[in-house]
């Protein structure tokens, strides 16, 4: 497995694997790959001849410095695990801080036409502005034909489809489904550092969204959002930051609810102090 750490390199062999007529998948992670990446290098495979797989915590997007800090680095596990995918086809790049961003670590700014302020952007101050800044940088070094992104961040997915279509960036960009475990968490990185007891209760996330989602069915949308919050407040080890009915498009808020329009339902909780989100489609 070819493995770079610098993008100049990188972009040298992509243009002569270009060349000979390769389409270019790209999987960009911050490493500490699970099986739900996997699934992402997976699909990414069988529409495409070559994979690049980024590993890069970017520090730009952490609005919370001690998150940056104790993000999992799992670096000789990763390329293992994707050894295991296949040792061929795929190519990892693992670049430093300063191959990204040169002297300064700073980000963009951006505006995704009002999706950054909504859901994690209200929470998560200048996210988007790292979120965009990381995405758009590793699409000028990869060049890819198609990228791929999970759902669990279904806001970040519709966030980097806009700044493609604002930037006019030459990809096509995929989402693909949430990869979950058997009980139903979303495969996260951040599942790692969980304690065995937060671990155990964890599922009540999807649990009670999958539940909320059978209800948005015949309730309107106030009480299905009151549903939520009574079950976390009976819940004492996860604490809800917040439970959202979004338009897909606009992702902002439901107003009332319309047979014309598509729902996803948005959640973000903490475990302890480990902060999960999640998300399902409603009709």
């Amino acid at each position: 497995m070819k493995v770079f750490l610098n993008k100049i390199d990188l972009s040298h062999h992509i243009d002569a694997l270009k060349a000979e007529g390769n389409t270019i998948g790209f999987v960009p992670t911050m490493g500490a790959l699970h099986n739900g990446h996997v699934s992402l290098v997976n699909r990414g495979l069988r529409d495409n001849q070559i994979v690049v797989v980024s590993i890069f915590i970017n520090p730009t997007q952490f609005d919370n410095p001690e998150d940056l800090t104790n993000y999992p680095r799992t670096i000789d596990a990763d390329i293992e695990l994707l050894n295991t995918v296949s040792n061929s086809k795929i190519i990892v790049y693992t670049p430093s801080n300063e191959d990204i961003y040169g002297d300064q670590v700073v980000s963009e700014s951006f505006h995704f036409e009002g999706l950054e302020h909504e859901m994690e952007g209200a929470f998560r101050k200048g996210h988007f502005d790292g979120v965009g800044t990381i995405v758009k940088r590793l699409f000028e070094i990869v060049k890819p034909d198609v990228a791929y992104f999970g759902e669990k961040d279904f806001q970040q997915l519709q966030i980097i489809k806009k700044m493609v279509e604002l930037h006019q960036i030459p990809v096509k960009v995929v989402g693909c489904s949430i990869y979950r475990a058997k009980d139903g968490l979303a495969m996260s990185s951040r599942n790692a550092r969980l304690t065995a007891v937060h671990r155990d209760v964890a599922p009540f996330i999807y649990k009670t969204i999958n539940t909320a989602k059978a209800k948005f069915g015949t309730e309107s949308a106030e009480v299905v959002m009151e549903w939520v919050s009574e079950q976390f407040k009976a819940q004492s080890l996860l604490e809800l930051e917040y439970f959202v009915i979004a338009d897909v498009a606009t992702l902002k808020p439901i107003q009332i609810k319309s047979s014309n329009n598509t729902y996803r339902a948005f959640i973000a909780v903490y475990a302890g102090d480990i902060r999960l989100i999640d998300n399902i489609a409603l009709n």
